[in-house]
């Protein structure tokens, strides 16, 4: 099973349980969902995500999900980064762990992540 990470707001998720997937608004505008890796996602989140706060991480089991998984570079760097090419089945998601910024407006991997991840 392998574990990949995708941040977004509470409500978004919950929106997305209601409706039956989830896609995030880059899913319509580039044909897919952002996600990453555990090594990749602190940096993503301090990046994109700073000082935010009312987010959660979907920890996403690839195997479950109903749409493709690629692994790609489409920024002209070297890391690839795991996209979705669908909207995510709930089904999918093995959790949802909550995601506060520290005080300074920065992240860190929660522990029930962590955790997951080496269960994996």
């Amino acid at each position: 099973m392998g574990i990949i990470l995708h941040i977004t707001k509470r409500e978004s998720w919950e929106e997305g349980q209601r409706a039956g997937a989830y896609a995030a608004p880059s899913l319509q505008r580039q044909g897919f969902i952002h996600c990453s890796t555990a090594d990749q996602v602190i940096r993503v989140a301090d990046f994109l995500f700073r000082g935010q706060r009312d987010l959660v991480l979907l920890c996403v089991d690839e195997q479950r999900l109903a749409h493709e998984v690629r692994y790609e570079n489409l920024e002209g760097g070297e890391t690839e980064f795991p996209h979705v090419y669908g909207a995510v089945n709930p089904d999918a998601v093995v959790g949802v762990v909550d995601f506060p910024p520290r005080a300074d407006g920065t992240f860190e991997l929660p522990a029930d992540v962590e955790r997951m991840m080496t269960e994996t």
